[in-house]
Order: C-alpha cells, then sequence, then structure tokens
C-alpha cells in the first residue's frame, strides 16, 4: 500500500494522545515531520513517535516539498490560517474540528483547495467508527421507522482557566468544542438541517459557555435535543456521552463514548423487542487517516464531506447566535 508521508502542524494533546498513536497503525500513512513553536518540544516528538523530521516553525514544515498531507490540532482560532497557508503550499488537509468559526470561512477553504487541486477534511473522527455505521445502517434499514425525536448530548470535566477550551479568544467554549460532536451527530443521522433553532447557555465569570442546551425542530415533525457543557470534575477525565433516536416503530439508544474504541453496545428497541447489539471498533483516528489516504493515493471522495462540514457549521453558528456568544 502507497503510503503518504504526513506533517503534523503542532504539538497538542490531541495529537500526542489520540491521532498521532493512531497515524502510527495506519497502514497508509508515514510520519514525516512535526511542527512546533518549540524545537525541543518538536524533538521530543520525533523522538517519541519515529517522525523523520522536526522543525521549530509551522512555515518551515510547510515548506519542505516532501510533505504531502498535513494534520492541524491548533487552537480553534488559528484554523483558518493555517489551514489556508497549509493548502497554499499545495498540501493536503485534515484539521480538527471545528474546522473554522463560521461556515463562511469554510467554504472559502474549500475554494482555496479546490483551486489548489488538493483535499480537506474536517476531523470529525468518531464519524468513521463502525458504531457510527451501524447505527446509521439500523435507521436507513427501517429499523425504527421515521425519526420522530433525538438527543445527543456529550459532557466532560471541565478545565483550568489557562486551558484554551475556557478562553474565549481561541473559540474556547462547549458550543465550539462539544457542541461541534452533538450537532453533527444529529446531521449525520437525520441528514438534515434543523428548520428553528432555540438555545440557552450558562457561562464562566470570563464570559465562556459552560453549559449549553439547544433545541432543534423541522418541518417535517422531527425534534432534536442537544446538551453539551464541561461541568464535571475540574481535570478529572470524565465524561458523558448518549446517543437516544426515537422512531415510530422502535428506538436506539447508546452511551459508548463518542469516540471510543473496542466492544462498543448499543440497544435497539423495535415493535416491543430489545436486542443488546455490539460492534468492534477500531481506533477511530487511524481510520480517519486511513481513509483521508485513500483520498489522496487513489481518488475516494472525504468521509467527511464539505457541504457536511458547512452546514453543521451553520447549525453551531445559530446555536451561537441564540446564546449571545
Amino acid at each position: 500500500m502507497e503510503k503518504v508521508k504526513w506533517g503534523v502542524l503542532g504539538t497538542a494533546g490531541i495529537a500526542k494522545g489520540q491521532t498521532i498513536p493512531g497515524m502510527l497503525e495506519a497502514e497508509n500513512c508515514e510520519l514525516y515531520a512535526i511542527a512546533g513553536r518549540d524545537i525541543r518540544k518538536a524533538q521530543d516528538y520525533l523522538e517519541q513517535f519515529g517522525f523523520k523530521k522536526a522543525y521549530g516553525s509551522y512555515e518551515e514544515l510547510l515548506a519542505d516539498k516532501a510533505v504531502e498531507a498535513v494534520y492541524i490540532p491548533l487552537p480553534n482560532s488559528l484554523h483558518f490560517e493555517w489551514v489556508k497557508k497549509a493548502l497554499q503550499h499545495g498540501k493536503h488537509v485534515l484539521c480538527e474540528k471545528p474546522l473554522t468559526p463560521t461556515a463562511a470561512e469554510a467554504e472559502e477553504l474549500f475554494r482555496i483547495a479546490n483551486e489548489n487541486h488538493v483535499y480537506l477534511m474536517e476531523a470529525f473522527a468518531y464519524l468513521h467508527s463502525p458504531l457510527i455505521s451501524a447505527i446509521k445502517q439500523e435507521i436507513e434499514s427501517g429499523a425504527i421507522g421515521d425519526i420522530r425525536y433525538m438527543e445527543s448530548q456529550f459532557v466532560t470535566s471541565d478545565y483550568e482557566l489557562s486551558n484554551i477550551r475556557m478562553r474565549k479568544e481561541t473559540k474556547g467554549g462547549c458550543t465550539y468544542d462539544l457542541g461541534c460532536y452533538t450537532t453533527s451527530m444529529i446531521q449525520w443521522m437525520t441528514g438534515k438541517e434543523p428548520d428553528d433553532i432555540q438555545a440557552i447557555s450558562v457561562f464562566s465569570p470570563e464570559g465562556v459557555d459552560v453549559l449549553t442546551s439547544a433545541v432543534f425542530t423541522y418541518e417535517i415533525g422531527m425534534k432534536a435535543l442537544i446538551n453539551c457543557g464541561m461541568v464535571l470534575q475540574t481535570n478529572a477525565d470524565r465524561r458523558l456521552d448518549q446517543l437516544r433516536i426515537e422512531g415510530t416503530k422502535g428506538s436506539i439508544r447508546s452511551t459508548a463514548e463518542f469516540n471510543g474504541c473496542g466492544d462498543l453496545k448499543y440497544t435497539l428497541i423495535h415493535n416491543d423487542t430489545t436486542t443488546e447489539k455490539s460492534v468492534y471498533a477500531p481506533q477511530n483516528y487511524r481510520l480517519e487517516v486511513e481513509q483521508f489516504g485513500k483520498c489522496i493515493k487513489d481518488g475516494e471522495a472525504p468521509h467527511v464531506s464539505p457541504s457536511f462540514t458547512v452546514n453543521n457549521l451553520r447549525t453551531l453558528e445559530r446555536i451561537l447566535e441564540k446564546i449571545g456568544y
């Protein structure tokens, strides 16, 4: 299998803990270059993970002609700037969610990607999970009939104020950081944007939303609820993931982690018969990197499409407008 030479733009925690380990497992990935604002930290990543090169600036990595694809785990407020620069250097780009703060900025980046004949995909690793595919297949098969109500929750521990998630200038807050999962889950399962949105939030003293709830209504009669928050025990890595889908013929429920791996379970209730089902999910970040590599080498379409990203960002913007963020 032909491998893609990857560069990682930044030494963020998600890169170290999740994505780079997934890249090491991916069959079509070569860890080629790592860049950080601190060359010593980049060098540490090189030694720990086996990168070929380490750079002390993002510009140096982008100037390396051997780099084919770039993974960007930078703070949300830096995504647009560095995705744009990477695309203009002719690099394929996988960027952490949310791709940009606004749908208009995302549309501009996809236009630049097209102009430079490269791929751009938003990094929603969980959407590559066999668990998500299995639940969507249940819906498409008609197992629960027409969806009437859907509920998606993602709540985590909160963080010290030094964390970028707790700072407004870095586009922190629970809607940007966690709400994008809940809105994308509903959109992925239904294929629809809500016709009306009502939302409410609790804010930190610094003006960052730490708990947000939103109600979606659709002209077809369907309704949905999202909850996202950073309110559990501080820095304790606790979390609540919950998905519930109610249809005219049954329901689906799951409390498996959005990005969990291993044997993940969900419950299907069909015509009053309850069935516990289990799906094996490999490391989702590996699946994400492998799929993006197939786009680059084999011409596959990105699993997370440009239209999906733009539509989801439009929904997030509407929520943020409602809460005055």
